[in-house]
């Protein structure tokens, strides 16, 4: 389970970048690249087969917008698997993988020992809407639903 502490320092940095951004305007990783953007983050869309991503640039790789304060994964775990690699090697020192419902999302759990092996704050796992105030009711009851089964971070 994520800290809560980790998560508060994660959405306390500004520049994050976006990694897995979709190539539907409609997918949620567009959306939560949306809200962030209007809630005043440089939030940094990367994807390597993406030249755009709701009138912005989308970058090929890491490297294209480092130095960034955190990186928000939205990618498969193999694909996890690898870009923590780059994190590291690019001194990026806070990582969150969104968990898509059970499926795990971009959650890998060698990634996350790696993230904790090399000095990466990770959260693996929640749902970056959960935290960020006064968003849907739909994020607010999912926040609520884990807060009353023990799953909500402390």
């Amino acid at each position: 389970m994520s800290s809560m502490g980790v998560i508060q320092d994660f959405l306390a940095q500004r520049r994050i970048a976006v990694v897995g951004i979709s190539h539907d305007p409609n997918d949620f990783s567009r959306g939560l690249l949306r809200t962030l953007r209007l809630r005043g983050y440089e939030a940094l869309a990367v994807n390597p087969s993406l030249s755009e991503a709701d009138g912005e640039p989308c970058y090929s790789r890491l490297a294209d917008v480092a130095p960034v304060d955190g990186v928000l994964l939205m990618t498969s775990p193999k694909i996890t698997d690898q870009v923590v690699q780059e994190c590291a090697a690019l001194r990026i020192p806070r990582v969150w993988m969104y968990r898509a419902g059970r499926k795990g999302g971009a959650v890998s759990p060698q990634a996350v020992e790696y993230c904790n092996d090399h000095g990466i704050k990770v959260v693996p796992g929640e749902c970056p809407f959960m935290f960020l105030s006064d968003e849907s009711w739909f994020h607010r009851l999912h926040g609520f639903v884990r807060r009353i089964t023990g799953l909500y971070p402390s």
